[in-house]
């Protein structure tokens, strides 16, 4: 995954506060109505010579959802649909090493192809995989909690 996938968070406090009141704005739009269109104002309310911009709504939702990423001053990274990675990028994304990733691919816990010699994971099977980890570690964890309960161990 090379940089320039990467948008860097927010630097000051101004740019932070513009992203958090677009965002409060824009969900504010969403919540209220069912318009697809959205018109540019200057900061006294008139309207400006900007055309119209149509969006779907999803598309909106998008783009307040980055809002607030930006708001938090989080480093967001856009991943294209198809993208696949290496074992050494999807150890980064995991937090994990690529032998461990290796392992989990051997296992048949995570699915790649093979280019060449090489192992390429789609970023969909690395959400999958992410999701199933998750739901695994919930469930263990409401298990110990089931069992603490059983045991009258004051948890």
């Amino acid at each position: 995954m090379s940089n320039p996938d990467l948008i860097e968070p927010l630097t000051t406090d101004q740019e932070a506060e513009l992203a958090k009141v677009a965002q409060r704005c824009l969900m504010a739009a969403l919540d209220h109505s069912h318009a697809q269109r959205i018109a540019l104002v200057d900061e006294n309310g008139a309207l400006t010579d900007a055309p119209v911009l149509e969006l779907p709504p999803q598309a909106l939702r998008f783009f307040a959802d980055m809002l607030g990423m930006m708001a938090q001053r989080r480093p967001v990274m856009l991943v294209p649909q198809n993208h696949e990675l290496t074992t050494q990028d999807a150890a980064i994304l995991l937090n994990v090493s690529r032998p461990f990733v290796i392992k989990e691919i051997e296992g048949g816990r995570l699915r790649c192809r093979k280019v060449g010699r090489h192992r390429r994971i789609e970023f969909e099977e690395l959400r999958r995989y992410q999701k199933a980890q998750r739901e695994r570690s919930e469930g263990a964890l409401q298990e110990l909690a089931t069992q603490s309960q059983d045991l009258d161990l004051g948890y």
